[in-house]
């Protein structure tokens, strides 16, 4: 095979997928700002997302603040620095570890699943019914998973946080010999506002960008099962990576300074 070919076919296929992937993004969007609104579809989403996401997001964070504070404990005490512990697991919950961890947990339950649900339905032609109703996809099907993902994954955050510093806390009193008023206070002391309200902020973001993955492999899939099997996969990878390069690009713009 001629290699320049490749090269081209490659770089082809990506900018007709990044197009494809940006019509999509505008038109999910301005379908958000056009009545009508489905509340209880919305209402059903954040259930489906947010409140049946939250027990494999709060065993994440506790035992991701746990490790945690273990880790900072086993290198600091190599420069007696172990009272630092509470403050940076603290800090790391907060700024990075809670939304990245919660989004990729989110994203590996919820894209799956959006991916699954709408390729199944593309497939067997219900998204045509749809249409032959007069029922917008994007105001029935798109919209309503959007804002609920982009609602509920900061709350999901915010409890994240908490049972994070929560783990570090047990690890820290139980395990490490910290004393429990000391942690708290120094935990509480370090952490600013700004350094809570910049995990949110990425939260939503990660929340759109998981539901718009799945709603975009989903509603392009084609070929029946295997197709619904190829959107599944493709939906949590691509939703995986875009979490982790919005962390940084997000965090470059929030610390900036």
């Amino acid at each position: 095979m001629n290699p320049l070919a490749v090269i081209g076919q490659f770089a082809l296929a990506t900018c007709e997928e990044t197009g494809r992937l940006a019509l999509f993004t505008r038109d999910s969007v301005r379908h958000i700002f056009w009545p009508p609104i489905y509340f209880r579809l919305i209402f059903a989403q954040m259930i489906r997302i947010g409140y049946n996401s939250l027990l494999v997001v709060g065993l994440t964070a506790f035992f991701t603040g746990g490790v945690l504070a273990l880790q900072i404990y086993i290198g600091g005490s190599r420069f007696n620095a172990e009272n630092l512990v509470s403050s940076i697991v603290a800090l790391g919950i907060t700024r990075e570890l809670g939304p990245v961890m919660a989004g990729l947990m989110v994203a590996g339950r919820v894209s799956a699943g959006l991916a699954a649900e709408i390729g199944t339905m593309r497939v067997t032609e219900q998204i045509d019914a749809l249409r032959t109703l007069s029922t917008n996809p994007y105001k029935y099907l798109v919209v309503p998973r959007l804002l609920a993902a982009t609602i509920t994954l900061p709350l999901l955050v915010g409890i994240a946080d908490i049972i994070g510093i929560m783990g570090g806390f047990v690890v820290g009193t139980e395990s490490l010999g910290f004393n429990a008023s000391v942690y708290i206070k120094n935990s509480v002391d370090f952490i600013e506002f700004d350094d809570v309200t910049s995990g949110l902020i990425k939260a939503a973001v990660f929340g759109f960008i998981i539901a718009l993955m799945g709603c975009y492999h989903g509603y392009q899939s084609k070929g029946g099962a295997q197709g619904v099997g190829r959107a599944t996969t493709n939906a949590v990878v691509s939703a995986s990576i875009l979490i982790l390069a919005a962390n940084y690009a997000l965090t470059s713009l929030l610390f900036s300074s």
